[in-house]
């Protein structure tokens, strides 16, 4: 299957907030012009869940995972009438199926919290296990998305641009976001001051912050400098804590990239601080971009 026909793949539960993700995802995979594919995992097979089983006019409170995806088919299918959507239902556990399913996806959508969330949690689990093991970007759903991709509520993608500046897969998926959605693409890099920093930095401790701030906007512009022509382009060097920097940038984007290295035969999670922080505080959807070691 070659990538441009790969699908959009989005994990659905029957949960409310993987409904969202089924109108999220629509919009996104209309922009990609890409097919849609639901996937429903559970080592159940009915769903007990009132609200959606009254939907479908199930006194007894139980639906099949077939009613689940036939509905959120038709969900997908009233927002994008003219969109390709197909489904699968597979019996396991729902981090291992997503995670296969996004072997042969563009993408992987999934929402921050399905029916067996913890309210406590800020994130649920299969939402941060499918991002810190996909071998394809994963879009969590977090903040205030009002259930699209489009039209933009923001006008604007950000990208957290790590050390590792060339061939950024985190940086090139942003800048085909951004395009798609013709809206300014806001590539951050967050550095800090002598007084603050450890001391494995590169440059020495007693260098002018000037310094630090000038190789910070090295990084960028290297990391910019295959950004395709057309891209409206923001650069930003902030001082401070990645972490925070990019949740703070967070509240003026639609979409918020990061990238997560990926260690072959590395097995378990895989995410850096910084993208583990912005999924669970980010106030927007969180791309996940791995970028193999």
């Amino acid at each position: 299957m070659s990538v441009v026909d790969r699908p959009l793949v989005v994990g659905v539960d029957g949960s409310e907030p993987s409904l969202r993700a089924v109108d999220w995802a629509a919009d996104e995979a209309v922009l990609r012009g890409v097919p849609l594919r639901l996937v429903y995992a559970c080592l159940w097979e009915r769903y007990e869940g009132a609200s959606l089983a009254r939907d479908l006019g199930r006194p007894d409170g139980k639906a099949t995972p077939q009613d689940l995806v036939d509905a959120a088919t038709r969900r997908a299918h009233a927002r994008q009438p003219r969109l390709k959507v197909s489904s699968t239902v597979v019996f396991e556990e729902p981090e291992y199926a997503l995670v296969h399913a996004g072997r042969q996806a563009s993408a992987l959508v999934v929402g921050t919290r399905g029916r067996g969330g913890i309210a406590e949690l800020l994130l649920g689990s299969v939402s941060l296990s499918v991002a810190a093991q996909a071998d394809c970007p994963v879009i969590v759903l977090r903040g205030s998305h009002d259930n699209q991709a489009t039209p933009p509520v923001h006008g604007r993608v950000v990208v957290g641009v790590g050390e590792s500046a060339e061939d950024s897969a985190a940086v090139r998926f942003a800048c085909a976001e951004a395009l798609r959605r013709e809206v300014t693409l806001e590539a951050v890099r967050a550095w800090r001051s002598p007084a603050h920093e450890s001391t494995d930095h590169p440059l020495p401790a007693d260098a002018p912050a000037r310094l630090h701030e000038e190789q910070a906007e090295k990084t960028l512009a290297e990391a910019l400098r295959d950004a395709p022509a057309g891209l409206e382009l923001l650069r930003r060097t902030v001082e401070g804590p990645a972490r925070r920097v990019l949740v703070d940038a967070s509240h003026r984007a639609d979409l918020l990239v990061v990238g997560a290295r990926r260690r072959e035969a590395h097995f378990g999670l895989q995410l850096g601080r910084v993208a583990h922080a912005a999924l669970h505080h980010s106030a927007c959807p969180v791309a996940v971009v791995p970028q193999p070691e």
